[in-house]
Protein backbone atom coordinates (compact mmCIF):
# COMPACT_ATOMS: atom_id res chain seq x y z
CA UNK A 1 0.00 0.00 0.00
CA UNK A 2 1.23 3.32 -1.07
CA UNK A 3 2.14 6.41 1.41
CA UNK A 4 -1.00 8.89 1.20
CA UNK A 5 0.74 11.80 -0.35
CA UNK A 6 -0.34 15.27 2.03
CA UNK A 7 -2.76 17.53 0.56
CA UNK A 8 -1.20 21.19 -0.78
CA UNK A 9 -3.12 24.65 -1.21
CA UNK A 10 -1.81 25.92 -4.15
CA UNK A 11 -1.39 29.62 -5.00
CA UNK A 12 -0.23 30.93 -8.23
CA UNK A 13 -1.00 32.95 -11.10
CA UNK A 14 0.17 32.95 -15.02
CA UNK A 15 1.08 30.17 -17.12
CA UNK A 16 4.69 29.32 -15.08
CA UNK A 17 2.33 28.99 -12.01
CA UNK A 18 -0.08 26.70 -14.08
CA UNK A 19 2.76 24.39 -15.11
CA UNK A 20 3.70 23.66 -11.34
CA UNK A 21 0.09 22.76 -10.52
CA UNK A 22 -0.29 20.55 -13.45
CA UNK A 23 3.15 18.63 -12.28
CA UNK A 24 1.50 18.15 -9.04
CA UNK A 25 -1.58 16.90 -10.21
CA UNK A 26 0.20 14.46 -12.62
CA UNK A 27 2.16 13.06 -9.59
CA UNK A 28 -1.30 12.14 -8.11
CA UNK A 29 -0.54 15.20 -4.81
CA UNK A 30 -4.02 15.57 -3.31
CA UNK A 31 -5.13 19.44 -4.36
CA UNK A 32 -7.48 20.79 -1.13
CA UNK A 33 -7.91 23.92 -3.03
CA UNK A 34 -6.74 26.37 -5.36
CA UNK A 35 -5.79 30.62 -4.46
CA UNK A 36 -4.80 32.69 -8.26
CA UNK A 37 -5.79 35.94 -8.51
CA UNK A 38 -9.09 37.73 -9.23
CA UNK A 39 -10.11 37.70 -12.43
CA UNK A 40 -8.67 40.97 -14.38
CA UNK A 41 -9.81 43.20 -17.66
CA UNK A 42 -7.92 42.56 -20.31
CA UNK A 43 -7.35 44.05 -23.60
CA UNK A 44 -9.24 47.00 -25.74
CA UNK A 45 -12.63 45.98 -24.62
CA UNK A 46 -11.73 45.14 -21.01
CA UNK A 47 -13.21 41.51 -21.12
CA UNK A 48 -13.03 39.81 -17.52
CA UNK A 49 -10.11 37.49 -17.74
CA UNK A 50 -9.22 34.39 -15.57
CA UNK A 51 -5.35 33.31 -14.48
CA UNK A 52 -4.44 30.40 -15.98
CA UNK A 53 -3.88 28.44 -12.91
CA UNK A 54 -7.73 29.05 -12.88
CA UNK A 55 -8.18 27.55 -16.14
CA UNK A 56 -6.18 24.94 -15.73
CA UNK A 57 -7.95 24.25 -12.21
CA UNK A 58 -11.39 24.26 -13.69
CA UNK A 59 -10.59 22.17 -16.91
CA UNK A 60 -8.71 19.76 -14.91
CA UNK A 61 -9.21 19.58 -11.32
CA UNK A 62 -12.95 20.41 -11.21
CA UNK A 63 -13.30 18.92 -7.61
CA UNK A 64 -10.71 21.33 -6.18
CA UNK A 65 -11.95 24.59 -4.67
CA UNK A 66 -10.77 28.12 -6.38
CA UNK A 67 -10.28 31.29 -4.13
CA UNK A 68 -9.51 34.64 -5.47
CA UNK A 69 -9.15 36.98 -2.21
CA UNK A 70 -8.30 40.27 -3.06
CA UNK A 71 -6.39 40.03 0.02
CA UNK A 72 -5.02 37.50 2.31
CA UNK A 73 -4.58 39.39 5.24
CA UNK A 74 -8.60 39.12 5.77
CA UNK A 75 -8.12 36.35 8.98
CA UNK A 76 -10.87 34.71 7.81
CA UNK A 77 -8.80 33.65 5.17
CA UNK A 78 -6.37 31.98 7.17
CA UNK A 79 -8.95 30.57 9.12
CA UNK A 80 -10.46 28.92 5.78
CA UNK A 81 -7.12 27.70 5.27
CA UNK A 82 -6.52 26.63 8.47
CA UNK A 83 -9.56 24.37 8.20
CA UNK A 84 -7.93 22.19 4.70
CA UNK A 85 -5.32 21.35 7.03
CA UNK A 86 -2.46 21.16 4.23
CA UNK A 87 1.05 19.45 4.52
CA UNK A 88 2.32 22.10 2.53
CA UNK A 89 1.50 25.45 0.98
CA UNK A 90 3.14 25.99 -2.87
CA UNK A 91 3.50 29.13 -4.04
CA UNK A 92 4.67 30.08 -7.75
CA UNK A 93 4.31 33.64 -8.88
CA UNK A 94 1.07 34.07 -7.22
CA UNK A 95 1.73 37.72 -6.68
CA UNK A 96 0.18 38.16 -3.34
CA UNK A 97 2.22 38.75 -0.46
CA UNK A 98 1.47 35.75 2.23
CA UNK A 99 0.88 37.13 6.44
CA UNK A 100 2.82 35.51 9.13
CA UNK A 101 -1.11 33.96 9.79
CA UNK A 102 -0.97 31.82 6.80
CA UNK A 103 2.62 31.06 6.67
CA UNK A 104 2.01 29.63 9.85
CA UNK A 105 -0.26 27.09 8.88
CA UNK A 106 2.16 24.72 7.04
CA UNK A 107 5.53 24.69 5.56
CA UNK A 108 5.05 27.63 2.61
CA UNK A 109 7.39 26.04 -0.41
CA UNK A 110 8.10 29.13 -2.85
CA UNK A 111 9.63 28.43 -6.49
CA UNK A 112 11.01 30.97 -7.40
CA UNK A 113 12.59 31.65 -10.97
CA UNK A 114 16.16 32.32 -10.30
CA UNK A 115 19.13 31.04 -8.39
CA UNK A 116 18.61 32.54 -5.30
CA UNK A 117 19.56 34.86 -3.70
CA UNK A 118 20.40 36.20 -6.91
CA UNK A 119 17.09 38.82 -8.25
CA UNK A 120 15.12 38.64 -5.53
CA UNK A 121 12.02 40.36 -6.27
CA UNK A 122 9.07 40.37 -8.97
CA UNK A 123 10.88 40.04 -12.33
CA UNK A 124 13.93 37.26 -11.97
CA UNK A 125 13.82 35.92 -15.23
CA UNK A 126 14.26 39.44 -17.27
CA UNK A 127 16.85 40.55 -14.50
CA UNK A 128 19.07 37.40 -15.41
CA UNK A 129 18.84 37.96 -19.38
CA UNK A 130 19.86 42.20 -18.53
CA UNK A 131 22.50 40.95 -16.95
CA UNK A 132 24.11 38.91 -19.03
CA UNK A 133 23.93 35.60 -17.24
CA UNK A 134 24.68 32.36 -18.61
CA UNK A 135 23.00 30.33 -16.25
CA UNK A 136 19.63 31.10 -14.72
CA UNK A 137 17.22 28.26 -13.14
CA UNK A 138 15.15 27.72 -10.57
CA UNK A 139 15.08 27.76 -6.35
CA UNK A 140 12.58 26.00 -4.13
CA UNK A 141 12.69 27.90 -0.96
CA UNK A 142 10.97 27.90 2.46
CA UNK A 143 8.92 31.23 3.10
CA UNK A 144 9.45 33.38 5.73
CA UNK A 145 8.02 37.11 5.98
CA UNK A 146 10.83 38.67 3.79
CA UNK A 147 10.60 38.56 0.28
CA UNK A 148 12.21 35.99 -1.31
CA UNK A 149 14.56 35.63 1.53
CA UNK A 150 13.25 32.31 2.90
CA UNK A 151 16.33 28.65 3.44
CA UNK A 152 16.64 26.93 0.38
CA UNK A 153 16.15 23.15 -0.20
CA UNK A 154 16.76 22.67 -3.96
CA UNK A 155 17.68 24.16 -7.27
CA UNK A 156 17.06 23.21 -10.83
CA UNK A 157 19.79 25.01 -13.68
CA UNK A 158 19.61 25.88 -17.11
CA UNK A 159 21.72 27.85 -19.21
CA UNK A 160 20.39 31.04 -20.78
CA UNK A 161 22.47 32.29 -23.18
CA UNK A 162 20.52 33.43 -26.73
CA UNK A 163 17.02 32.49 -24.62
CA UNK A 164 14.09 34.97 -24.53
CA UNK A 165 12.30 35.93 -21.56
CA UNK A 166 9.03 33.96 -23.03
CA UNK A 167 11.38 30.85 -24.13
CA UNK A 168 13.20 30.81 -20.46
CA UNK A 169 9.22 31.23 -18.76
CA UNK A 170 8.07 27.93 -20.64
CA UNK A 171 11.04 26.21 -19.75
CA UNK A 172 11.59 26.97 -16.36
CA UNK A 173 7.68 26.25 -15.69
CA UNK A 174 8.66 22.92 -16.77
CA UNK A 175 11.62 22.40 -14.50
CA UNK A 176 9.77 24.31 -11.36
CA UNK A 177 7.01 21.10 -11.90
CA UNK A 178 9.83 18.33 -11.79
CA UNK A 179 11.23 20.30 -8.97
CA UNK A 180 8.64 20.52 -6.50
CA UNK A 181 7.50 17.25 -7.09
CA UNK A 182 11.16 16.03 -5.87
CA UNK A 183 11.37 18.29 -3.09
CA UNK A 184 7.93 17.37 -1.95
CA UNK A 185 8.97 13.55 -1.88
CA UNK A 186 11.78 13.87 -0.50
CA UNK A 187 11.21 16.18 2.36
CA UNK A 188 11.82 14.76 5.12
CA UNK A 189 15.80 14.74 4.21
CA UNK A 190 16.21 18.05 3.15
CA UNK A 191 18.55 20.14 4.70
CA UNK A 192 17.18 23.47 4.43
CA UNK A 193 19.78 26.05 3.64
CA UNK A 194 20.48 29.68 4.82
CA UNK A 195 20.70 32.18 2.39
CA UNK A 196 23.80 34.56 2.59
CA UNK A 197 22.30 38.27 2.40
CA UNK A 198 25.60 40.10 1.48
CA UNK A 199 24.96 37.92 -1.88
CA UNK A 200 21.56 38.88 -2.44
CA UNK A 201 20.31 40.86 -5.69
CA UNK A 202 17.09 42.39 -5.92
CA UNK A 203 14.96 43.00 -8.89
CA UNK A 204 11.89 45.26 -9.84
CA UNK A 205 9.04 45.22 -11.49
CA UNK A 206 9.32 45.88 -15.61
CA UNK A 207 7.78 48.80 -16.74
CA UNK A 208 7.25 50.38 -19.84
CA UNK A 209 10.02 52.92 -19.77
CA UNK A 210 12.32 50.14 -19.42
CA UNK A 211 11.97 48.95 -22.92
CA UNK A 212 13.87 52.72 -24.45
CA UNK A 213 17.23 51.88 -26.17
CA UNK A 214 19.46 53.76 -28.05
CA UNK A 215 22.10 52.54 -30.58
CA UNK A 216 24.78 54.31 -27.75
CA UNK A 217 24.43 51.20 -25.83
CA UNK A 218 26.51 48.06 -26.71
CA UNK A 219 24.77 45.56 -29.01
CA UNK A 220 24.81 43.17 -26.44
CA UNK A 221 23.28 45.38 -23.95
CA UNK A 222 20.26 45.98 -27.19
CA UNK A 223 20.49 42.48 -27.99
CA UNK A 224 19.93 41.40 -23.75
CA UNK A 225 17.11 44.02 -23.46
CA UNK A 226 15.50 42.68 -26.60
CA UNK A 227 16.00 38.85 -24.95
CA UNK A 228 14.56 40.02 -21.54
CA UNK A 229 12.01 42.91 -22.75
CA UNK A 230 10.28 40.64 -25.48
CA UNK A 231 6.95 40.59 -26.16
CA UNK A 232 6.33 43.04 -23.32
CA UNK A 233 6.39 46.10 -23.18
CA UNK A 234 9.49 45.51 -26.08
CA UNK A 235 12.29 47.93 -26.74
CA UNK A 236 11.90 51.48 -29.00
CA UNK A 237 14.17 53.84 -29.64
CA UNK A 238 13.40 57.80 -28.92
CA UNK A 239 11.36 57.97 -32.14
CA UNK A 240 8.72 55.47 -30.74
CA UNK A 241 9.94 53.10 -33.26
CA UNK A 242 9.81 49.19 -31.80
CA UNK A 243 12.56 46.58 -32.80
CA UNK A 244 10.70 42.99 -33.34
CA UNK A 245 12.85 40.99 -34.42
CA UNK A 246 16.82 41.22 -33.77
CA UNK A 247 19.96 39.46 -33.95
CA UNK A 248 23.03 40.32 -31.79
CA UNK A 249 26.33 40.07 -34.74
CA UNK A 250 28.59 38.64 -32.53
CA UNK A 251 31.33 38.67 -34.59
CA UNK A 252 31.71 42.82 -34.28
CA UNK A 253 31.19 42.58 -30.76
CA UNK A 254 34.34 44.83 -29.17
CA UNK A 255 34.32 47.09 -32.48
CA UNK A 256 33.93 50.07 -32.46
CA UNK A 257 32.59 52.50 -34.76
CA UNK A 258 32.36 56.24 -35.76
CA UNK A 259 28.90 56.68 -35.24
CA UNK A 260 26.27 54.69 -33.29
CA UNK A 261 22.96 53.93 -35.12
CA UNK A 262 24.51 54.06 -38.84
CA UNK A 263 23.21 51.39 -41.53
CA UNK A 264 26.70 49.45 -42.07
CA UNK A 265 24.73 46.64 -44.63
CA UNK A 266 21.71 46.07 -46.54
CA UNK A 267 20.03 42.43 -47.58
CA UNK A 268 16.95 40.47 -47.88
CA UNK A 269 16.70 39.52 -44.56
CA UNK A 270 17.30 43.41 -42.36
CA UNK A 271 19.67 45.57 -42.01
CA UNK A 272 22.92 45.81 -39.77
CA UNK A 273 23.20 48.81 -37.50
CA UNK A 274 26.32 49.87 -35.43
CA UNK A 275 25.66 50.38 -32.37
CA UNK A 276 28.17 52.18 -28.90
CA UNK A 277 30.56 48.87 -29.43
CA UNK A 278 29.40 46.38 -31.85
CA UNK A 279 26.79 45.80 -33.87
CA UNK A 280 22.96 44.12 -34.54
CA UNK A 281 21.04 42.85 -37.46
CA UNK A 282 17.14 44.21 -37.51
CA UNK A 283 14.75 41.85 -39.09
CA UNK A 284 11.54 43.46 -38.17
CA UNK A 285 10.22 46.85 -36.94
CA UNK A 286 6.72 48.87 -36.01
CA UNK A 287 6.48 52.15 -36.10
CA UNK A 288 3.68 54.12 -33.99
CA UNK A 289 0.70 53.37 -35.09
CA UNK A 290 1.55 51.45 -37.83
CA UNK A 291 1.47 47.85 -38.74
CA UNK A 292 4.61 45.92 -37.84
CA UNK A 293 6.88 45.88 -41.43
CA UNK A 294 9.83 43.82 -42.64
CA UNK A 295 12.61 45.96 -42.29
CA UNK A 296 13.68 45.74 -46.04
CA UNK A 297 9.86 47.73 -46.13
CA UNK A 298 10.95 50.19 -43.53
CA UNK A 299 14.26 51.25 -44.79
CA UNK A 300 12.16 51.78 -48.40
CA UNK A 301 9.07 53.65 -46.70
CA UNK A 302 11.85 55.93 -45.10
CA UNK A 303 14.15 56.29 -48.35
CA UNK A 304 17.03 54.93 -45.81
CA UNK A 305 20.00 52.76 -47.37
CA UNK A 306 23.85 51.92 -46.26
CA UNK A 307 25.51 55.56 -44.23
CA UNK A 308 22.26 56.71 -43.09
CA UNK A 309 21.50 56.69 -39.50
CA UNK A 310 18.36 55.17 -37.81
CA UNK A 311 16.57 56.54 -35.04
Amino acid sequence: MSEKKPSIVFMGTPEYAAKILRALAEAKFEIAAVFTQPDKPVGRKQILTPSEVKIYAQQHLPAVPIFQPVSLKDEAIAAQIKELKPGFIVVAAYGKILPQAVLDIAPCINLHASILPKYRGASPIQSAILAGEKQTGVTAMLMDAGLDTGDMLDFAYTPCEDKTAAQLFDELGDLAGELIVRVLRNFANLKPLKQVGAQATHCKKIAKSDGLFSFDEKAEQIYNKFRALTPWPGIYLASGLKILELELLRESCGRKFERAGEILSVDKLGFCVSCGEGAVKIIKVQEPGKNPVDASAYLNGKRLGVGDIVS
